[in-house]
């Protein structure tokens, strides 16, 4: 079977111990699974499929991305099935574990510093702009992952495979927003199957825009960006929570301390808000989220050093 041909069908399972009596029931979608151990292995081979399909991508090209990492792993990897050059602008404000990750799939990094290592609006923006010189140059193809609307049907596989493991009894699906590519590609298979099914987005509480707020540092990584993305589609959209970070890393301990599921920090701010999303429809409802990656990716941050 190919590589690209095992991304998906990921594993839904139920939590057990940190939902609180009550609630509604909340599922997460074990998305380290793929190929990278990450959810945008999905966008990854829909962006660069698309673009071979219309020839911005030929043979012998070079992708250029932006990226916290997990994007960037994921292309590295379908680079390296498909046979192109890839370069990846990133920073310092993401954990060494991704770097070298991207790396090991024959990524070539520039690192763009970062204000104390969390991600700022202003690192964002200058990381845009180092891609953007870099997909100047000669057979360059620019995913512009924040802009590109193939990756949002990337992920209706993954609304489709939820409808299906939920034999179309899922209440609600949450979770965070960084290119909002994700969300908005679950929603729309969600909302076709069921009008009434509610989308949660989720955010840093320290870079609440989504909500109205003012951006700010934060340390969720691949998520809040600190303006709202392009891709953001608001009519999709009942609700946006926002997560403290230091309420995501606990939960992210949690998780693997009581459930035995080893996730990164958006992962955990999105149980938080399922369980709040949870709380409120009763226990008679059915709540999905995702795990978006593994813990793997973060051994090296204070996530897990305490």
């Amino acid at each position: 079977m190919p590589l690209l041909r095992a991304i998906g069908s990921t594993s839904l399972i139920r939590l057990n111990r940190v939902v609180p009596v009550g609630c509604a029931a909340v599922f997460v979608k074990l998305e380290w699974e793929n190929p990278t151990g990450s959810m945008k292995d999905r966008m990854a081979s829909a962006v660069i499929a698309a673009a071979e399909a219309d020839g911005r991508l030929r043979p012998g090209g070079t992708v250029v991305e932006y990226t916290g990492g997990s994007t960037g792993a994921s292309l590295a990897m379908v680079c390296a099935a498909r046979g192109y050059r890839i370069r990846i602008v990133t920073s310092d404000a993401f954990s060494r574990e991704k770097l070298d990750h991207m790396r090991a799939l024959g990524a070539e990094l520039t690192l763009v510093p970062s204000e104390g290592g969390r991600t700022t609006k202003q690192l964002i923006l200058n990381m845009i702009e180092k891609a953007r010189e870099l997909s100047r140059e000669p057979n360059s193809f620019w995913t512009d992952q924040l802009n590109n609307r193939d990756s949002i049907a990337g992920y209706y596989p993954l609304g489709e495979e939820i409808w299906l493991q939920t034999e179309g009894r899922v209440d609600a699906f949450v979770h965070s927003v960084g290119t909002a590519a994700s969300s908005r590609g679950v929603a729309t298979v969600l909302k076709r199957q069921k009008p009434g099914v509610r989308i949660a987005c989720v955010e840093p509480a320290e870079s609440a825009v989504l909500n109205g707020g003012l951006p700010g540092p934060h340390k969720i990584e691949g998520v809040g960006i600190g303006y709202t993305p392009p891709l953001w589609e608001p009519s999709l959209v009942d609700e946006v929570i926002a997560v403290p970070t230091e309420d995501a890393k606990a939960m992210a301990r949690r998780l693997a301390r009581e459930e035995g599921l080893f996730a990164g920090t958006s992962s955990g701010a999105n149980v938080i808000a399922a369980i709040e999303v949870a709380r409120r429809l009763g226990p008679n409802a059915t709540v999905v989220t995702l795990m978006c990656d593994s813990g793997l990716k973060y051994l090296s941050t204070d996530v897990y050093r305490t």
